[in-house]
């Protein structure tokens, strides 16, 4: 049985560094393009290169993120990239636009590639279509609970990737748009502004106020006590979320993964501490929470109290006065610590230097009370917490400069005189033999003795490499101690080069032929209610309708049912289908495909139409711009037409969340409120929507064949 694979983020050297010496088996990375963590330090070429040799010396993987919509200007920047990329030999890519995947897959099909969680496979039928186009693992949506991941896993045989601990998105991976439509900076695109993490009050359908705060901001997931229960659900990597996170908190939660699924395989008892627990919480948090995974109580699953690092609690203001406050502590605290004050406004404070009873001193104690100067006025009362701890920080960068990973290797010496010396060595996965130049001489003085031959090869300080033992075994003679040390020295290379070695990409050309009908403009729209049926112009072709409305309108033959975009259950219909998520792919033939595929290039378009789909709805990030480079290197490609459609009109959901955010207020509608904006959300049965704050339109380029659409707004929208 397979060891399940810690999977540990790194945003930059140092962070992947931390995440080696924390003990992971792989470690996911971006290049400075093309990765969904745009503002992570991330790595260079050259960096990525030497990263990636760094970490198969220990056998760590390394996976390389591509996981953003690639537009189609963008494509022969991506490949020459992956062309250089691949000549370091990473072990996978992970991957969201589908174009690219098929490009890259065919380019070098020996190249593993993930399914990025941008792409939003959260049920059975995803991960089956994963697999069917030639993707090697799935990395499962964050809300998909563990008896279901176990069921994927049990029916589908296709590795499985979950995320176990840290930053959650409140929206599924993929579906949404908030960050792109308010400020241009695309959650798809690796630059999401993180709406999620701003404050806003919820408003009654008549726009009254119910409740303000950081409605929408998750508690860090924290699943180190459930360990087991990844590994009996044949869950094949947990993934520690963090690229950009400092080196410091990669190094200690990996190793608490390490030290937990340890624990499990060895059959002995592991439960986090309360001390673990804290470190923790002072590295960074923002509560924590069990997640979907392991059904959380949805009171705990949201911080609305603060949207950032929340620290511990380490006191109370006692006194203020003239620049001078007193603090009496809960906790101890030290000299350069990072403390808040929790006033009205937050307060921040680096304890460069305090008194306590009248001296200054470099640590404070539980029941102490210091004084300290600050600049800002706060309030007697206020609570302070610690954000950085001096002493926490200056330990692990102590064990990240002192110590390092060793591997461990066996050897064995065999010495007669007359004959050179032999070194049998093996790594567990490697066996060398090797001999010396020159032969083992009788010794006319002093012999070179099998204790200087095990301390010249065991000297092994500047390589990752550590003898576990070492027998020596013949007889003792003379041969030069120089002779020793280049026996060393080639050992070493022999056992580096069989670790790096692998066998190398070879391009191989791109083709996707299509058989398909001439394309045709279609004119279609999307509808609510039966009124806006009813009052639709004569020119719209096809109508779309969600299930409830199509059930009563569908002995009109232009209505098309629209399928969530989070699929539970697949209904049976005989007739074209808007698909809305990868899995439906599985169950229909007739398909058009929504905005929610995120397609945005000529590439992802050609393959969608090669899998069966009649036509492919452009991602609502596209420009007019965008779209009209998509079609025509479409038709310079393929000397043919692709069969797109455009939306030029909708509100559009910006998010989908499992988490019911108007249940406590026993609400099917409500509004999200910042600024000037409200934001409308519906709840429904088994998710909840957040719809933009005003319509938005698209033009489509003049001259191409493109079918359009028009959606009208949903009956509960309406003010």
């Amino acid at each position: 049985m397979n060891k399940i694979e810690i999977l540990s983020p790194a945003g930059t050297m140092e962070s992947f560094y931390a995440a080696i010496l924390g003990g992971c088996d792989a470690i996911y990375l971006s290049g400075y393009q093309f990765g969904a963590r745009s503002y992570a330090g991330n790595f260079s070429m050259e960096e990525l290169k030497e990263a990636i040799e760094i970490a198969h010396l220990y056998q760590v993987k390394v996976y390389v993120t591509v996981n953003t919509m690639i537009y189609e200007r963008e494509v022969e920047t991506l490949i020459h990239y992956i062309d250089e990329l691949v000549t370091f030999h990473p072990d996978a890519l992970i991957i969201e636009d589908i174009g690219m995947f098929d490009l890259i897959h065919q380019r070098y099909p020996q190249l593993e590639l993930h399914a990025s969680t941008q792409m939003h496979l959260h049920n059975q039928s995803g991960v089956e279509f994963a697999k069917k186009i030639g993707m090697k693992r799935a990395v499962i949506a964050r809300e998909t609970p563990i008896e279901e991941i176990k069921k994927i896993r049990q029916q589908v045989d296709m590795p499985i990737e979950v995320f176990c601990h840290g930053a959650l998105c409140i929206s599924y991976s993929g579906q949404c748009l908030m960050s792109s439509l308010i400020g241009g900076r695309s959650g798809n695109r690796g630059t999401c502004t993180q709406c999620c993490r701003l404050d806003y009050t919820l408003c009654n359908s008549q726009k009254e106020a119910l409740e303000e705060g950081y409605l929408l901001s998750t508690k860090d997931l924290n699943t180190l006590d459930y360990v087991g229960q990844f590994i009996d659900a044949g869950v094949d990597s947990i993934k520690i979320e963090g690229r950009m996170k400092r080196p410091e908190y990669v190094y200690y939660v990996t190793s608490l993964y390490r030290k937990a699924v340890d624990a499990y395989y060895q059959k002995k008892p592991f439960h986090i501490t309360e001390q673990e627990i804290k470190q923790l919480k002072t590295l960074f948090n923002r509560g924590f929470t069990k997640g979907f995974l392991f059904h959380e109580n949805m009171k705990q699953f949201i911080n609305t109290y603060r949207p950032n690092h929340i620290g511990i609690p380490v006191g109370t203001v006692t006194s203020a006065n003239n620049k001078k406050i007193q603090i009496q502590l809960t906790d101890s605290v030290s000299i350069h610590d990072g403390l808040r004050i929790l006033d009205k406004k937050d307060v921040g404070v680096v304890l460069n230097e305090f008194t306590c009873k009248k001296e200054r001193v470099k640590k404070a104690y539980k029941g102490d009370i210091i004084t300290l100067t600050i600049h800002t006025p706060v309030t007697v009362g206020c609570k302070v917490v610690k954000t950085t701890d001096n002493e926490q920080i200056q330990n692990i960068r102590k064990i990240l400069k002192e110590t390092k990973r060793i591997v461990p290797i066996q050897g064995e010496v065999i010495c007669q005189i007359g004959k050179p010396i032999t070194l049998r060595v093996t790594d567990q996965m490697n066996q060398i033999t090797l001999q010396t130049e020159q032969v083992l001489e009788q010794a006319q003085k002093r012999p070179v003795t099998k204790l200087d031959i095990k301390e010249k090869l065991m000297k092994l300080n500047d390589t990752i490499y550590q003898f576990e033992n070492l027998n020596i075994t013949g007889e003792e003679g003379f041969i030069p101690l120089s002779t020793l040390n280049e026996l060393r020295r080639t050992m070493v290379e022999k056992i580096n080069q069989l670790r790096l070695q692998r066998e190398d990409f070879i391009p191989q050309p791109y083709q996707r032929d299509v058989k398909k009908e001439p394309v045709v403009v279609h004119h279609t729209a999307l509808v609510y209610t039966e009124q806006q049926y009813q009052s639709l112009p004569r020119h719209i072709q096809e109508i779309y309708a969600e299930e409830e409305l199509y059930e009563k309108i569908k002995q009109d033959d232009r209505v098309i049912l629209k399928l969530s975009n989070v699929m539970r259950q697949y209904p049976t219909v005989n007739r074209p289908v808007l698909v809305c998520e990868y899995g439906s792919l599985m169950h229909y033939q007739n398909i058009i495909t929504n905005y929610n595929l995120n397609v945005v290039n000529s590439y992802a378009v050609r393959f969608l139409e090669s899998l069966g789909v009649k036509r492919v709805t452009l991602s609502l990030e596209c420009s007019k711009e965008q779209i009209e480079e998509l079609y025509d290197a479409y038709l310079n490609r393929y000397q043919d037409i692709p069969s797109i459609e455009v939306i030029v009109k909708t509100i559009p959901v910006v998010m989908s969340l499992k988490y019911p955010l108007l249940h406590k207020y026993h609400l099917k509608k409500a509004y999200l409120k910042r600024g000037k904006d409200y934001f409308p959300v519906i709840q429904k049965e088994h998710q909840t929507d957040i719809y933009f704050s005003r319509e938005i339109q698209n033009q489509v380029p003049d001259g191409k064949k493109i079918s359009v659409r028009i959606e009208y707004v949903e009956e509960a929208l309406h003010s």
